[in-house]
C-alpha cells in the first residue's frame, strides 16, 4: 500500500514540478481519486490536458474531478469499475477523446452525447445493450464510436453511413446455432 501511494506522489510530483501538460496514474491500485492532489496540483491543473487512470479500482469520478482539470482533452478511464459519469462532465468542453473500456457500464454514458468536441468514444466490454442513435447522430465532431464486446441491440447494427458521420466498431455478430 505505502509503495502505491509513494508511486502516486512521485507521479503528481513530477507533472508539477516539470509542468507537463499530462497526469499518468494508470495501474496505482486507486479505489477513488486522491483528494490531496487537488491541493497538490492546484498551481498546474489549467495545463493538465491529459490524464490516464487506467487500470485502477475507481468505482466513480467525482464531478469535483471534472471541474478540476477543465482544460482536459483526452481521459483514460480505462479499466476500473466504474457505471455512470457525472453530469458535470458536459463541461469538459475541449474533451476529444475518452476511454471507458473494460468497465461496468450498462448503459451508453449519454452525458458524452453533449460534449461538443468528442471525436472518439471507446466503450469496448461494457455491459452496454442500448445506444441513444438521435443523440449520437447530432455529435457533429464524433469519429469513432467502439462499442466491441457489448451485448448492443440489433438495432444498433442498422447505424452506417450516411445514417451517423462515424465509425461504428462492433464485435462481429454471433451466429444464429441451427436447432
Amino acid at each position: 500500500m505505502g509503495e502505491a501511494v509513494a508511486r502516486v506522489a512521485r507521479k503528481v510530483n513530477d507533472t508539477v514540478e516539470n509542468k507537463t501538460d499530462s497526469l499518468d496514474l494508470a495501474n496505482c491500485k486507486l479505489m477513488s481519486f486522491p483528494v490531496g492532489i487537488y491541493k497538490a496540483m492546484r498551481s498546474v491543473t489549467e495545463g493538465i490536458h491529459r490524464i490516464s487512470l487506467a487500470n485502477n479500482e475507481l468505482k466513480s469520478i467525482t464531478s469535483r474531478f471534472v471541474t478540476t482539470f477543465s482544460q482536459l482533452t483526452e481521459l483514460n478511464l480505462a479499466g476500473n469499475y466504474l457505471h455512470r459519469l457525472p453530469e458535470e462532465i458536459t463541461s469538459l468542453l475541449h474533451l476529444r477523446a475518452i476511454d471507458l473500456s473494460r468497465n461496468r457500464f450498462r448503459h451508453f454514458p449519454e452525458p458524452l452525447a453533449t460534449v461538443p468536441a468528442l471525436e472518439t468514444i471507446d466503450l469496448e466490454e461494457n455491459e452496454i445493450a442500448e445506444v441513444p442513435t438521435d443523440k449520437l447522430a447530432s455529435m457533429a465532431l464524433l469519429r469513432s464510436l467502439n462499442l466491441r464486446a457489448n451485448p448492443v441491440g440489433p438495432e444498433v447494427r442498422l447505424l452506417v453511413r450516411p445514417l451517423v458521420p462515424f465509425e461504428l466498431l462492433l464485435s462481429p455478430e454471433e451466429p444464429i446455432p441451427k436447432a
